[in-house]
C-alpha cells in the first residue's frame, strides 16, 4: 500500500500543473446542441373531427384525428445568433363512416411562441392514406424548419412550440363539446 501512495504523491504536482491547461480548453458555447423549445399540445387544437358539410351527426363523420407528438432537433446557426430547429408533428387518424376514398390531407400548423406571443406559424397539409380495410393510421410530417433568434439574454429554451389542426370555428366548438374520453381515436 505504501508504494501506491508514493506514486500518487509524485503524480500530484503534474496533475496540479495540468489542471489549468485542461480547464482552458474545451468547446465554445455553440459547440453543444442548444436546448429545444418545449413542445405543447393544446386542446381543442390538437383534435379534429371533420363531418360532411352542414352535419354533426356521427354517421356523417368523415375523419377524426389527433396530434399525439411533437419532435424536433435544434442547432445553432453559423454565428450563434439563432437556433435552427426542424420540427415534426405526429398524427393519428380514424376513418369515419362518411369517409370517401382512401386518402385525404389534414390541415396542420406549427407555431413558435415566446410567452403568450406567437412568433412564427407554418401551415401545411399532412397527407394520410387508409390502405385496404384499415380504419386507423398514423402519419408524421416532414421536418418543418423554423429559426429562433437567441442572445445572451434569450435562450432557445424560452420559446415554446405548439402544434395542432387549423380548425374552423365550428370544428373548435365540436371538439369543446365532445366528452374527453370519447373524442380521441384509439
Amino acid at each position: 500500500m505504501r508504494a501506491s501512495l508514493s506514486v500518487t504523491w509524485r503524480a500530484l504536482p503534474l496533475l496540479l500543473l495540468g489542471a489549468p491547461l485542461l480547464g482552458s480548453c474545451g468547446p465554445d458555447r455553440t459547440a453543444f446542441a442548444p436546448p429545444c423549445p418545449a413542445p405543447a399540445l393544446v386542446r381543442p387544437l390538437a383534435e379534429l373531427s371533420r363531418f360532411r358539410p352542414g352535419s354533426r351527426d356521427q354517421r356523417d363523420l368523415v375523419v377524426h384525428a389527433r396530434v399525439y407528438d411533437i419532435t424536433g432537433v435544434c442547432k445553432f446557426n453559423k454565428d450563434g445568433s439563432a437556433v435552427d430547429t426542424d420540427v415534426q408533428v405526429s398524427v393519428e387518424a380514424v376513418r369515419g363512416p362518411a369517409f370517401d376514398g382512401d386518402s385525404m390531407g389534414l390541415p396542420v400548423f406549427i407555431a413558435v411562441t415566446l410567452g403568450d406571443d406567437v412568433r412564427d406559424k407554418k401551415l401545411f397539409t399532412l397527407p394520410i392514406r387508409f390502405e385496404g380495410n384499415v380504419d386507423s393510421v398514423r402519419a408524421q410530417s416532414q421536418a418543418i424548419h423554423m429559426v429562433l433568434p437567441v442572445s445572451a439574454n434569450l435562450s432557445s429554451a424560452a420559446y415554446g412550440v405548439v402544434a395542432g389542426f387549423q380548425l374552423s370555428p365550428e370544428e373548435v366548438e365540436t371538439v369543446r363539446q365532445a366528452p374527453a374520453n370519447k373524442a380521441a381515436p384509439r
